[in-house]
């Protein structure tokens, strides 16, 4: 959209520009004819057209300005909704860890972190973050990372991913984090 702006900028200058020099032209002649009205008349055009272009570049500069603020509290927003979504789980993780001093039962501090550990990759799965699937699929530069390579279990596992050292993440469906992986040759 800024750039629309430049160009009507700059057509508007080039159209102000001719319109002066038509006016010189004309002023030329009209002068030597001995007119001082039509040299008024020309420079009364020519501070309304200057005017016109002080306050459109103005009003250029303020939108430039408005956008990047507007920019910046998107961003600051975003990430403000994401954190306030996160609060609970921190919450569950410090009763968590009150019960790990104080319960004997293993099995039920178990249950508990599993049940933390779903409600955060829910939260996170809601605000568009998908943990990719590599193992069994073909070796892809885009999404994985290959750590090492190694002999192939079977031919058709030759140039696929066998196993996964660190999962990759895809955030609204651009990588934010690649999958390292063990690569069968």
């Amino acid at each position: 959209m800024s750039k629309k702006r430049e160009d009507k900028i700059e057509e508007q200058e080039q159209i102000n520009s001719e319109s002066i020099q038509e006016d010189q032209k004309n002023n030329t002649e009209t002068s030597e004819a001995g007119d001082n009205s039509s040299l008024t008349k020309v420079q009364a055009e020519l501070a309304e057209l200057n005017d016109k272009y002080i306050r459109m570049y103005s009003e250029f500069d303020n939108y430039k300005r408005r956008t990047a603020r507007e920019r910046i509290d998107l961003m600051q927003s975003a990430s403000r909704d994401l954190v306030v979504a996160l609060l609970p789980v921190v919450d569950d993780f410090d009763r968590a860890e009150k019960a790990f001093e104080a319960s004997k039962d293993l099995e039920a501090l178990k249950e508990g972190v599993k049940l933390v550990h779903h409600k955060l990759k829910s939260i996170l799965s809601q605000n568009g973050l998908v943990a990719m699937e590599s193992i069994g699929k073909e070796f892809n530069v885009d999404f994985h990372e290959a750590i090492t390579n190694i002999p192939a279990p079977s031919k058709d596992m030759k140039g696929k991913v066998i196993d996964e050292v660190e999962k990759g993440y895809l955030l609204k469906d651009k990588v934010i984090r690649f999958a390292k992986v063990v690569v069968g040759e």
